[in-house]
C-alpha cells in the first residue's frame, strides 16, 4: 500500500514514514500542498496524510482540488487545529477523515486500516506496461521469464514512467515527485538512473524503452 505524507515539518514527516515503513507501508513525503496535490493526482497512492496548514497551498485547498477533479483516494487530515468548526471545514472540503496533533502511532494505524477498507478496493501488487511487469513489493522487473532487482530511485523512475501510460513525464515533474528538486545535481542524477534503466531493459531483452523527447522529458514507448 503506497501512503503519500504531505506535511512540511521535516521531522515529523520523517517520523511518520519511518513508522509507516516499519508497519510495511511504502510512503512517499511531500513538504507543501502543492506538490503535495500534484503527486496525489498521479493516482499512484492509496492513501493521503494531509497537514493543514502547508507553504504554497493548505492542506485543505489540495483537498478541495483533489475532490474537484474527481480524485476519490482517502485523505486523512492530519493538523493542530482541534476546534470543532476546523474539524466540519477539513470534512466538508472532501477529506475522509480527521486527526489532531500530536499524533498517536495506534490511533494513526487504525485509521489509517479503517479508511483503506472504506475505499473498498483491492491492493495492487503489480504494474504493467507491454511486456513488463513491475512487482511493487519486491522491486524486481520481469519481461518474459527474466527479472532485474531495482534499486529504490530505480523503482521509483519506472513507477513513475509506468504509471503516465505512454505519456511524457516532465524532467521537472520527476524531479519534483522524487528527488523533491529541480537543481543541477538531481538533474544529473535523473539522467544517470534513465541511462540505468535502460540498461537493465536491454538486459531483460525488453520491447520496451525509454525514449528521451527534447526540451520534454521522458515515456515509455513499446516496439513494434
Amino acid at each position: 500500500m503506497n501512503i503519500l505524507v504531505v506535511e512540511d515539518e521535516k521531522n515529523l514527516n520523517e517520523a511518520m514514514c519511518h513508522i509507516l515503513e516499519e508497519e510495511g507501508y511504502h510512503t512517499k513525503a511531500a513538504y507543501d500542498g502543492k506538490t503535495g496535490y500534484e503527486l496525489a493526482g498521479t493516482n499512484e497512492y492509496d492513501l493521503v496524510l494531509m497537514d493543514v496548514m502547508l507553504p504554497e497551498m493548505d492542506g485543505m485547498e489540495a483537498v478541495r482540488r483533489l475532490r474537484h477533479d474527481g480524485n476519490a483516494t482517502p485523505v486523512i487530515m492530519v493538523t493542530a487545529k482541534v476546534a470543532t468548526s476546523d474539524k466540519i471545514e477539513g470534512l466538508d472540503c472532501g477529506a475522509d477523515d480527521y486527526m489532531t496533533k500530536p499524533i498517536d502511532t495506534d490511533e494513526l494505524l487504525a485509521r489509517i486500516r479503517a479508511n483503506s477498507r472504506r475505499k473498498g478496493e483491492v491492493a495492487v501488487d503489480e504494474m504493467k506496461f507491454g511486456d513488463l511487469v513491475l512487482d511493487l513489493h519486491t522491486h524486481d522487473l520481469k519481461c518474459s521469464g527474466r527479472e532485474v532487482h531495482l534499486s529504490q530511485k530505480e523503482f521509483e523512475v519506472m513507477r513513475t514512467l509506468m504509471s503516465s501510460t505512454g505519456r511524457v513525464v516532465s524532467k521537472h515533474d520527476l524531479l519534483a515527485s522524487i528527488w523533491g528538486t529541480d537543481g543541477d545535481t538531481s538533474e544529473n542524477s535523473a539522467e544517470a538512473y534513465i541511462s540505468f534503466l535502460r540498461k537493465k531493459l536491454s538486459h531483460l531483452h525488453s520491447s520496451v524503452q525509454i525514449t528521451t523527447l527534447r526540451m520534454l522529458g521522458y515515456r515509455l514507448e513499446e516496439l513494434n
